[in-house]
C-alpha cells in the first residue's frame, strides 16, 4: 500500500513540476539497464558468469567423485569391519562438508565481486550523471523503477549509457 502511495506521490510531483519551466522537468533513467547493458557492465557480468560456471563445474565433478566413493563404501560394507566402515563414512562426511563450504565460498566470492563491480560502475556513473545534469540544465533525475508512468522523451537512459561506455570500457574483476 505504501509503495502505491509513493508512486502516486511521484506522479503528482512529476505532473506539478511538468507544468513549470522546462528546466524543472524531472527526467528518468533505468539504472538496471545502464548497469547491465553498458560495455563495462556486460563484460563484468560475463566474466563473473564464466567464473561461476567454472567453479560450479569443478564442484559438480567433485560431487560426482564423492558419490562414486559413497557407492564403493556401501558395496564394501559387508566386506570390511564395522570400525573401518565407520571411519570411511566419517571421512566421506568430512569431504561432503568441505565441498559444501567450498560451494558457499564460491557463491560468496562471486557475490562480493559483483557488488564491487557494481560499486565501481556507480562511482564512475555518478559524475557522468552530474555533468549531464549541468549541461542539459536538469534539476532532477529519478530511477525508472520508481515511476508509474512517464513520457519516453524524459528517458535519458541511452544517453547516459553511451557516455558511460565512452568513459569506462571495462571493470577489473579479481
Amino acid at each position: 500500500m505504501l509503495s502505491i502511495c509513493k508512486k502516486i506521490f511521484l506522479v503528482v510531483l512529476l505532473l506539478s513540476l511538468n507544468s513549470t519551466s522546462n528546466a524543472d522537468t524531472p527526467y528518468f533513467i533505468d539504472f538496471k539497464y545502464v548497469l547491465n547493458e553498458s560495455a563495462a557492465g556486460k563484460k563484468a557480468q560475463n566474466a563473473l558468469k564464466s567464473k561461476l560456471d567454472k567453479g560450479l563445474k569443478s564442484l559438480s565433478d567433485k560431487e560426482k567423485a564423492l558419490k562414486e566413493s559413497e557407492k564403493k563404501i556401501i558395496q564394501q560394507k559387508k566386506l570390511i569391519t564395522p570400525e573401518e566402515y565407520k571411519k570411511k563414512v566419517e571421512d566421506l562426511r568430512t569431504k561432503v562438508s568441505s565441498l559444501q563450504k567450498e560451494r558457499n565460498k564460491l557463491l560468496s566470492d562471486i557475490s562480493k565481486q559483483r557488488a564491487k563491480a557494481k560499486n565501481e560502475l556507480l562511482k564512475t556513473l555518478n559524475p557522468i550523471i552530474e555533468n549531464y545534469m549541468k549541461e542539459k540544465n536538469i534539476a532532477m533525475i529519478i530511477d525508472k523503477k520508481n515511476i508509474l508512468s512517464a513520457n519516453n522523451k524524459l528517458d535519458i537512459t541511452k544517453d547516459i549509457t553511451s557516455l558511460l561506455n565512452q568513459k569506462l570500457k571495462s571493470i577489473k574483476i579479481n
